[in-house]
Formats: structure tokens, sequence, C-alpha cells
């Protein structure tokens, strides 16, 4: 049976001091992100045309799509077009065995991630290395990414160590970062060095030059394609903008609000594969059609993955990545996993405490509280939340329409806290597992009000 967020996010606040370094962690990323933003008086008119680029583009995506594959084709880029995930995997598969190739290194790519490629290349027998440095760390403890743009936020330097002194064999207990680093630098050049294939993400592709831009903090991207004969970029459809002139937009948002840094170390422009060297380009669309179909949530197809939704939402700071048991966790996550599979992650769009913290910092202007709210009234209708919620949603629907009844359970509730607080606090109850119950109240809100208010409340 599946785990939904609630369990495996019980499982995570199990250890309290890490799930407070967690927090405080992304908080820490957060802040970040608000001091680069508010140095940007120009900020709020950034997001706005971000916005507008992304809603022409996803309204005439069509249109886009085809004059990038003619421009990339031009450029000597062989497009492939995948359906689902499945596809996607059996075009790089082909491509792989056509080559005979064994050594593989792949930078950090969300998408291979929703689409399971690691998994399928292990099951046909294919090594592939992920360079990206927070990646290869998971890799190697055979765990899915946390975070969009920080894998292994949920690591600590120590575990971190001990996961190198394992399969790198670095001396235990030395926790020191750059030896540490030095260490994973070490290990992957040699990978580099040797691989015959290199598979990157692709964070935009330009509609009027048929290039892409793929952006790393490590540069292991760069290596990976500019060292192996060939490169497959993956890119989902709605990577797609306009023009050229676009970029500049979303380059200057894009780090800002993922780790508040001015810009990505690197930004890399493919147009062209080089002398020798062949270029593959995989467009996949695994679900974004349905999506675009969905009026109510097409505009979470506008997301460019910086993760700040992530960094700022309380629940994710203190439950973690792995909680949401899919590739792209946190706010976004929990609208677009839905719509791959209903059933599977019902649960999610009900981890948000929907203060609306994701839309205000979201550098697209997504809806994203909005979404999680709506798609929680599909779940319901959809059959597919648990029957005791439902039951107990309806029960707080009636007794909220009916006034009179209400305070009268209040105050049955208020006394029976006082007389039998063992029926409240107790294993059996969700809200006491992490928490105190509180101290019941003298008197309920509307006797204070109508004791000391000037107003008399109408019955």
């Amino acid at each position: 049976m599946k785990k939904t967020h609630a369990d495996l996010a019980e499982k995570f606040i199990a250890d309290e001091p890490r799930t407070n370094w967690h927090d405080d962690t992304l908080w820490f990323v957060r802040e970040k992100r608000d001091k680069a933003a508010h140095g940007l008086p120009e900020w709020e008119q950034l997001r706005e045309w971000a916005s507008q680029i992304k809603n022409h583009t996803l309204s005439n995506l069509y249109n886009y799509l085809t004059e990038f594959e003619e421009k990339a084709k031009a450029n000597g880029i062989m497009v492939h077009w995948a359906a689902d995930g499945e596809e996607h995997n059996k075009i790089i598969h082909d491509i792989i065995r056509k080559h005979k190739i064994q050594k593989i290194v792949k930078s950090k790519s969300m998408l291979t991630e929703e689409c399971h490629l690691n998994e399928y290349l292990q099951e046909h027998g294919i090594e592939v290395v992920d360079t990206d440095l927070g990646e290869r760390i998971v890799q190697f403890r055979k765990e899915p990414p946390s975070h969009i743009v920080l894998p292994a936020i949920h690591l600590k330097r120590e575990d971190v160590s001990e996961t190198f002194h394992e399969h790198l064999q670095t001396e235990k207990g030395n926790n020191d970062p750059q030896y540490l680093t030095e260490a994973a630098r070490q290990h992957l050049r040699h990978k580099f060095v040797q691989s015959e294939l290199a598979i990157t993400g692709v964070n935009f592709a330009i509609a009027e030059t048929g290039g892409f831009v793929v952006c790393t903090n490590e540069g292991n991207a760069d290596m990976g394609a500019h060292t192996a004969p060939v490169h497959i970029a993956c890119m989902g459809f709605e990577k797609i903008i306009p023009k050229a002139e676009h970029l500049a937009v979303f380059l200057r948002l894009l780090a800002r609000s993922a780790t508040g840094q001015p810009i990505t170390t690197y930004s890399s422009h493919f147009h062209k594969p080089r002398p020798n060297q062949e270029m593959h380009l995989v467009i996949v669309d695994n679900g974004r059609s349905r999506q675009l179909g969905r009026e109510d949530f097409r505009n979470s197809l506008k997301c460019i993955r910086c993760a700040a939704c992530f960094n700022t939402c309380p629940v994710y700071r203190r439950s973690g990545g792995h909680s949401y048991h899919t590739a792209v966790a946190g706010p976004i996550g929990s609208i677009l996993n839905p719509n791959l599979d209903m059933k599977a992650n019902a649960d999610l769009p009900f981890a948000s405490t929907l203060c609306g913290s994701c839309t205000n910092v979201c550098p697209v202007k997504i809806n994203i509280h909005e979404q999680l709210w709506k798609w929680r009234q599909v779940i319901v209708a959809e059959g597919y939340v648990a029957t005791s919620k439902k039951i107990g949603m309806e029960g707080m629907a009636f007794l909220l329409s009916k006034p009179k009844l209400y305070r009268f359970a209040g105050k049955m509730g208020i006394k029976m806290m006082k007389t039998f607080p063992a029926l409240t606090n107790n294993k059996l109850n969700p809200w006491y597992k992490q928490r105190e119950m509180p101290e019941p109240p003298k008197e309920s809100f509307r006797e204070w009000y109508l004791k000391n208010g000037k107003i008399k409340l109408k019955e």
C-alpha cells in the first residue's frame, strides 16, 4: 500500500533537530531570494513580463513548437517527439544502442526524473552517472532528489561525509566541505573524460533561433556536452519561449528566485552540434497537453522550476521533499502531479496551508494556492479522498451552516475539554500527535464580544 504525504511526513519530523535544521536552511534561502528581489526596482515589472510572455506562448504553443523544430533541424539538431515518459526513455535507449555506448554522464534534469530514465537504463544494464554534486550524492545513497534545485538539501555534511567514505573511500569522519568537494571533483572528472554520451536538461528553448539554454551552477552540463561525441537534451514542451530577447527576462528571475544569486553561474547556449558531434533533442508531452486543456490548471505550465515556492512553503520546509513521493515536490509539484496520476497523487493538494506565500514569490505569477484549492475540489468530486475525510468535511459544512447548533457544539466542546481532557489528548486524535492541545477558553469570542462590544450581534 502506497504511503501518503502525511505518513511520510510523520517519519521525517520524528527527527526534530533535523526538521528544525531543514526548516531554517530553506528559510535562509528564502531570505536570500527576498534580498535579491528587493535589490531590483523593476522586479514586479519583470514578473509581469514573464507571466505575459508565458501566457502568450501557451496560447500559441503549436506555432512556436513548429517554428522551433524547423530552426533546430536547420541547425543540425535531430529532434524527436515523445508522447510520454516511456517513449522518451525508448528514444534515448535507441540512440545509446545505435552507438553501442557504455559510459554516460547526465546533468540535473527534472524531466528525466519525471520519466524515471535512470531506472529504465539501469534495468537495461546501462550505467548513467549523475554529475550535479547534489544529484551524485543522492544517487550514491539510492535516494531520489528531495528538491528540484537543491537535490540533497535534506542531508547534513556529516551524511555526505559518510556517503563519500563508503563510495569514494574518503577519510572517515572528515566533514570539511572543501575536502569533500575536491573528492567529488576528482571522481566526476574521471567520469567526464571517459563519457561517450551526455544527457542534459533544457531550461529555455527559443523558437526564433532553434537553440536552447541550460543553466547550472557547477558547469557540469557543459563538461559533459563538450566532452562526449553524442549530446541528448531533454525538454518538456512548455520550456519554449518565442524570441531570444525574452531570455533576459527569465534569466534575471530564475537564479534570484531560486537561490538569491544575480544570475546562474553558467547559462550555456546550444545552437548546433560541434564538428563530429551528434546532437539530439527529445521534446516530451507526458500529460502536458492534458494540463493545457484544464482551464483551472494550465497556468501551472508557466513554471520555470526555480523552487521559490518550495523554500517559502511552511509544509515543505517541515515535512521534507521525500514526503511528496514524486519527482517534483512542493507546492508546484502538488499541482502538476495529480494531472499525471490523480489517484496516486490525490493526497498532495492537501499538503498545504493555502497561506498563499507560494503565489507571492512565484516569478511567473502562477496562482499556486488557488490551484491547490481547486484540485481539492476536483479530487473530492472524483472520489479520491478517504471516506472518513469526506464524511468529516460534510459534517463540518452542516455544522458551520447552522449558527445555533455551532454555538451549542462549541459550548459542549469546551466543557468536555475541561472535564474529560483525555478524550482529546490521546493518540487517536491526529491533531494531538505533534502538538499540545490548547487550554479551553473561559468563554467563546462571541460571548466576550456580546459582553464587551458596543454593537449587538444579530441572531
